[in-house]
Formats: C-alpha cells, structure tokens, sequence
C-alpha cells in the first residue's frame, strides 16, 4: 500500500479527486449565493403573474375615495415591492392623473379607441401589464401596474442574468486550474524522462553511461534506480574485462618471449646439422624445418606485435617521409626473395604531387612486409605481385596486387588473419585507409591517403 500512495498513478489519482471536490465545493457556494440573492426560494412562487394581477385587482378595488392621495399611497406601496414598476391612474374622465415612474411616453387624454388599443397591445407584452378599475364602481377610473417580466424570473435565471459572466470565470478558472496542475505534473514526468535519457547518452572517461540522482520512489525513480544498478553493474564488468583482457596480454607477450628462446636453440641446432654429412631427403628434410622455424618466428612477432598495439605499447613515431622512396627501398629488399621463389615482380612507382606523408616509416615499412608475405605464402600459383603508384582527385594510393586464387581460396599456409589486423591496427593508427579487393583472379590492395 505504501509503494502505492508513492507511484505516478495515485498523485494523478488525487489530482482529479481534488478537482471533483473543488468543483463540488464551487457547485455548493454557488447554490447558497443563489439562494442568498433570492433569500428564500419557496417565497419566489409568492411573486407569480397571476399573484401580481389578483393583488394588484384587490388593492385597487379596495380604494374607496379616487382622491390623488389614496392612489398615491397605492402607488408608494407597490413601489417598495416593486422598486422597477411603473403605475399611472387614468380617471373618470380619461385624463392622466397620477404616475410613477413611467418612462415611456403616453397621452395625458384616453378615449375609449386608445384604451381599447393599449389594453390590446399589452396583453403578453413585455412589460407585464395590469389593468384593475379603482374602487367598487368602474366609474372611477382605473389605474395601470407595469412589471418587467424578468422580474418573474426563477432564481437561477436572475442569478445567470446578473451573476452569469462571474460564475462563468470561476469554472472557467476552475478548469485551467485543474489543466495547470496536470500540465505541471505531466511537464515534471516528461522532464524527468528527459533527464533520464540524457544519462543514458553522456559517457564518462570509461565510455559508460553516468549515474543519476534518484529523488523520488515513484515509478521513474525505481526505474532510476534500475539504470544506476545497471551502470554499476557495466562498470565492473568491464573492469573484469580490463583485468581479463591484461592478464590475456601479458600471458601472450610472455608465451611470445618464451618461445623465443628453443626457437633460437632449433635455429642453431639446425645449422649444425647442415655442417654434417647428409642424404637428399636429410638435405630437404633440414630446409622444411628451417622453413617452418621461420614461420614460426614470424607468427611469434606478429603475436607480440598484436599484443603491443592493442594494448597501446607499440612504439609510434610518426614524421614527414618521402613514401614513394620509403617503397622502393622495401621492394628492393624483397625482390630477390620474390625473384628466388620464380615470382615476376611489376614495379611501377609514380611520384605524387605530394610525396611527403605524415607517417612512421617503421609502421609502414612493417605494413608492407606484412602484405608481401602474405602474398609470398598465399598467392604462389599467380606467380606475379604488382606494387604501383595511384593518384586520383581525391586520394593517392599504394596498391598492391597478386595473380592467386584469391582470399577466399583454401590454403595450406592460411592463418588466423593477425598479420592483417596488425595491417588494419597500423593504418588506421596512421589516419589512412585501405580495401581489399578479391577474386579467383587475384587480389588487390589500395592503401590510400585522403588530399
């Protein structure tokens, strides 16, 4: 029940309570304002039309002497009443008497003809209109009460006609009210959900979301505090993968100095064999294992390599460098290897308009040792490795290419692919780019460096 009375669902619950009851109490004042302005409702029957009419009939009636005095008496009578009445008498004669607070304009002489016509246009007329004779006899004249009909209204009609704006108002304000506070209310949730998200976007110096400041217990607070829960919980995950992932680099760079050492001790131990006597097949026999020591030593630097440049050691001295010259010089090393194994070598190196890149030589020197290899292991069917210049609008390129049977091609040599993550490492390091292109007729690769 508590957890209940904290959520979003009960404050918007009692937000409309509080509403229906301020509409209430508004609906209750407004009837005891009415029934205050017309002091008691079951009088207002008393004030009826026909109740006028036989009042006014009887009072009339009941003047024995038609003198000016005794009508005006009647006249102040009804005026108290009846403060918005208007009465005049007409005498025996048809001459205008008396009146009181007759606005409109009428004759001071009454036929019979006028008479007749006035009483015509009177009947259910506004104003509400009275003829009553004075006294017993008819002879004596007759006296007229004019009455606006609103003021036979009921009392919720003269409350509208004279209050009606003001209680328009406050329902009025009533309800903006009630549409204030909701939009408050729905802003405060909107913001906070905002808040919420924005957490979710900002990273702090270990790249994970930061933790909020839970204030309330409602819904959006729990789930708050299931997103603070949730970032504690990343965090030491990916402190444990930080651990892991140290412990994985320094087994690797160990295993890779290991190993090192009965691969110089097979090397020599190699060498010494090649000093003795030996058969044809001892002869291949010893250059397969002197093959496959090279390999080995190879994979082992790549492994330390890799383990360098993830973890950021790898030494990296980037300056201006003549690449088209830095090229050559690596090509030239390689070309007695390429020219041993029976390859053909194309060398076509163009100077760029710009032939000084902002690069580490050693790096791109080992990018491109890297890719021969690959090429000396994996592309021995083509018999034929291309190194060329390339220049277009928008980058210059080294592009290397090979006659093989393509990447995706079954190879004895074929690895797990590290001497090409350390390519990728190393160039994107440097700020350049690279695709591959490959197929069963070949493979190209395009290392580019944007104008």
């Amino acid at each position: 029940m508590k957890k209940f009375f904290r959520s979003l669902l009960a404050k918007y619950m009692l937000i409309i309570l509080t509403a229906i009851f301020i509409v209430q109490i508004a609906y209750l004042f407004i009837a005891l304002f009415i029934i205050k302005i017309d002091n008691n409702l079951e009088n207002s029957n008393k004030n009826s039309p026909e109740l006028v009419e036989e009042k006014w009939h009887t009072a009339a009636n009941n003047i024995k002497n038609d003198t000016n005095q005794n009508i005006l008496n009647l006249f102040d009578q009804w005026k108290k009443n009846y403060p918005e009445a208007s009465m005049f008498w007409i005498d025996q004669n048809g001459n205008l008497s008396e009146k009181v607070n007759v606005k409109r304009q009428i004759p001071n002489k009454w036929d019979s003809a006028y008479t007749a016509k006035f009483m015509k246009e009177s009947y259910a007329s506004d104003p509400f209109t009275v003829i009553a004779f004075v006294g017993k006899d008819t002879s004596q004249g007759f006296v007229v009460l004019q009455i606006p009909r609103n003021t036979f209204n009921p009392p919720l009609v003269k409350a509208n006609e004279k209050y009606g704006t003001l209680l328009t108002f406050v329902m009025l304000g009533i309800i903006i009210l009630f549409i204030t506070i909701s939009f408050f209310f729905f802003r405060g949730i909107r913001k906070r959900l905002l808040h919420l998200q924005d957490a979710m976007t900002i990273r702090d110096v270990d790249q994970l979301p930061i933790e909020i400041q839970v204030k309330k217990k409602d819904e959006i607070g729990q789930l708050e505090q299931t997103f603070n829960q949730m970032v504690v919980e990343l965090r030491e995950s990916k402190q444990r993968e930080q651990k892991e992932e140290q412990l994985r680099r320094e087994l690797i760079a160990n295993l890779s100095h290991d190993l090192r050492t009965p691969l110089t001790k097979i090397r020599a131990q190699t060498f010494t064999i090649c000093k003795e006597e030996l058969s044809q097949e001892g002869k291949q026999a010893v250059k397969a294992l002197e093959k496959s020591v090279i390999n080995i030593d190879h994979l082992v630097e790549n492994l330390m390599s890799y383990t360098l440049l993830m973890s950021s050691k790898y030494k990296f001295d980037p300056f201006e460098v003549d690449v088209v010259r830095l090229i050559r010089e690596c090509i030239a090393s390689w070309y007695p290897v390429f020219e041993k194994t029976g390859f053909t070598v194309d060398v076509e190196l163009q100077p760029f308009e710009n032939h000084q890149w902002h690069i580490d030589p050693i790096w791109l020197g080992r990018i491109l040792d890297n890719l021969l290899q690959n090429v000396l292991r994996h592309a021995k069917d083509g018999l034929y490795v291309g190194v060329k210049t390339e220049s277009t609008v928008k980058y210059d390129a080294i592009v290397i290419s090979d006659h093989g049977k393509g990447m995706n091609a079954i190879s004895n040599e074929k690895g797990a692919g590290i001497g090409l993550s350390i390519v990728d490492l190393m160039i994107n390091n440097m700020q350049l780019e690279w695709n591959i292109e490959s197929s069963e007729k070949g493979t190209t690769i395009k290392i580019k460096k944007y104008k």
